[in-house]
């Protein structure tokens, strides 16, 4: 048996006592076919896009609610007694077709996307970890250290004194 979504579009002021009652009226219909109700979800009060005309009015607000169902394809005709239900604005039955979920959507054929459905904690490419430590020594190098832990900028004579370096510069380009 195929796999199908009942959508149904209920008037706004339609309280939860009737929303319920054809749910279950539905449900019924569909555990008489031999079919399996294998979800129920309420999308509460939505805007519509546009205005649904009825004998009693335009409607611009709906109560939205998915019925996932299991059915024999003949199910589809029976609905229609949906058609004379007072309280509805829209209904629609979408078949499920050849619908993938969760891993098998991202694709096992495809190995850039398969990534995408792994774990966190799966530690595939540890080669990855040991590229990791050597940009540290990069780092270092970068910010313009020496080995020996001190500035490039800075003298090496272990002093903390650059004047008297500076002035002999100084004193060897008056001479030169």
């Amino acid at each position: 048996m195929p796999l199908y979504d009942c959508m149904l579009l209920l008037k706004p002021h339609v309280k939860k006592e009737a929303l319920m009652d054809l749910a279950a009226k539905v449900g019924k219909h569909v555990y008489r076919r031999n079919g399996v109700l294998t979800g129920v979800k309420s999308f509460g009060q939505v805007q519509l896009g546009y205005g649904i005309r009825k004998l009693d009015g335009r409607y611009y607000q709906g109560l939205l609610m998915q019925m996932t169902m299991m059915t024999p394809p003949s199910f589809n005709e029976e609905l229609h007694y949906l058609n004379k239900e007072d309280r509805l604005l829209r209904w629609l039955l979408v078949k499920h077709r050849d619908m993938k979920y969760g891993l098998d959507f991202l694709g096992e054929d495809d190995p850039n996307l398969r990534r995408y459905g792994s774990s966190l904690f799966d530690n595939e490419d540890d080669k990855d970890d040991s590229e990791d430590e050597d940009d540290d020594d990069e780092y270092d190098a970068d910010q313009g250290h020496d080995n020996d832990g001190n500035d490039d900028d800075e003298d090496d004579d272990g002093d903390d004194d650059d004047e008297d370096e500076y002035e002999a510069d100084q004193g060897e380009k008056k001479e030169g």
